[in-house]
């Protein structure tokens, strides 16, 4: 994820097939702040006189013989998300994009940042040296946090600016055995770090760039099949676009983009659409789908309140987030251009409201919600009381459960077990709006639903409710309530 994208901006679809990877790609708002962060010539100390050829892969360590290669050529079966960092634990994934720059990489600063709830770093902001990576690492590992590191000299570079590929007709590439080699040198210079989650391969690819990227994914399997290859897609309301990238790339999670808060109090007509069909895709594959919160104002976008953060939040995990990433942490410098107002910290180290507003969410909400849904399986997302729906919603009908809604418009989103023998059901009931609250009640039936009980995130405990025919929501703006219904 290199840098803050220009979903605003008219351009080519994005599931059409793409230009050759070896073309320069357009300058967009994410990739133009990701390539701020490496400097030409800023080569990694330990590759100091690297040849240029795939060097002898060294000899097996413990630490190879416990989960890695060192250049064979059989290729590594794609791991379970749920035995990757980040993706598996129980821990609900809460990262920061556009982290503290390397002058301000320091304890304080990355305590600052866990102390806000947040779980994982994405590396950037001018952060493209082999040592300042390592100091990073060092700090995160010190704060308990992880990192995605973008090191674009090693890894990123193979699938942006190069085919992956045997024929040497095939120029501007580089051979499977010479892109695992490349790859074995950035975990080689990072993976003694227990801080090291894995790799940002790309951000935001076209669908040209889905066959490289199966190939540099592969790359990194081979290599550290540990590790989690992270990608992140452009915004689409195109289902083939996510689909294509299931189907070809074979990744460990669907990431995407798209920020909902416009200016002049304009909501993206698309945004749940948007959702509506990544969920469906990460659904299809069983894979982990994450979004992106806004959290600054630029182009075409305003500052968000503190309940339009809880607002993003809580629609995200109605339809089925596991993982949560904020756009920004540290605010981009005026120069970078898109008109960048404050993030959760200024350009000079500031906190922001919205720092306090985000340390509230994650700490005390998200934490503790996410941990509950993060290992249930999302059933069904349905908007009550609104009319017209938003393109992409589906209205509320009865099911097995819920009987009717009455009230304010609100989002009811179901969960199961995994375990196909446990009959109870896990109900999210958010707020649709960030401006109003909203007071609803929803009638269950009792054919189905023996008690009901609601989760209360400062104990992580669920307490049975006194009525058992419906639940009550009084939802502040954005907010949202979490229920099991018992079968038994």
């Amino acid at each position: 994820m290199d840098v803050p994208a220009r979903h605003d901006a008219p351009g080519p679809s994005p599931h059409q097939p793409g230009p050759s990877p070896h073309r320069a790609l357009a300058v967009s708002r994410r990739r133009l702040l990701g390539a701020a962060g490496v400097a030409a010539g800023s080569a990694l100390p330990w590759m100091a006189g690297a040849p240029q050829a795939a060097a002898t892969p060294a000899a097996p360590t413990a630490e190879t013989a416990a989960g890695t290669t060192t250049g064979t050529t059989a290729e590594t079966a794609a791991p379970s998300p749920d035995q990757l960092p980040l993706t598996g634990g129980p821990d609900f994934p809460i990262g920061i994009f556009w982290p503290p720059h390397p002058y301000a990489s320091t304890a304080a600063r990355y305590a600052e940042i866990a102390d806000a709830g947040f779980t994982f770093v994405i590396s950037g902001n001018y952060a493209g040296d082999g040592q300042i990576f390592t100091h990073q690492l060092g700090l995160a590992q010190d704060a308990g946090l992880k990192m995605l590191i973008s090191d674009d000299i090693q890894v990123s570079n193979m699938s942006r600016w190069f085919a992956i590929s045997d024929d040497p007709a095939d120029h501007l590439s580089v051979t499977p055995a010479e892109a695992r080699e490349l790859y074995k040198r950035a975990f080689d210079a990072y993976g003694p770090h227990s801080s090291l989650a894995g790799f940002n391969h790309y951000d935001e690819p076209g669908a040209g760039w889905f066959a490289t990227l199966a190939r540099t994914l592969q790359a990194a399997r081979d290599v550290a099949p540990g590790l989690l290859p992270y990608v992140n897609l452009l915004p689409s309301t195109d289902p083939a676009y996510y689909q294509g990238f299931v189907d070809v790339v074979k990744p460990s999670l669907i990431s995407f983009d798209r920020y909902p808060l416009l200016s002049e109090g304009r909501e993206d007509a698309e945004y749940f659409l948007n959702w509506s069909v990544v969920r469906k895709a990460a659904l299809s594959a069983d894979l982990p789908a994450w979004t992106f919160i806004q959290t600054l104002a630029f182009n075409n976008h305003r500052t968000p309140t503190a309940a339009e953060l809880l607002w993003q939040v809580n629609v995200s995990l109605a339809y089925g987030a596991k993982g949560i990433q904020y756009f920004t942490y540290w605010t981009p410098e005026a120069a970078r251009g898109e008109g960048f107002q404050p993030a959760l910290i200024t350009v000079d180290g500031a906190r922001t409201k919205r720092y306090d507003a985000a340390r509230a969410i994650n700490t005390t909400w998200l934490r503790p919600v996410g941990r509950e849904l993060k290992p249930l399986v999302p059933e069904s997302v349905m908007h009550a009381n609104e009319s017209p729906l938003p393109a992409g919603a589906t209205a509320f009908t009865p099911d097995d459960q819920l009987d009717s809604v009455s009230g304010a418009p609100v989002i009811l989103s179901t969960f199961r077990s995994r375990d196909p023998a446990v009959a109870d059901r896990w109900v999210l009931v958010a707020n649709r709006w960030h401006n109003a609250r909203a007071r609803a009640t929803v009638a269950v039936r009792p054919t189905s639903v023996a008690r009901i009980a609601s989760f209360d995130p400062s104990s992580g405990e669920y307490r049975a409710t006194n009525a058992q025919d419906a639940l009550t929501v009084d939802l502040a703006p954005g907010a949202a309530g979490l229920y099991l219904l018992r079968a038994g």
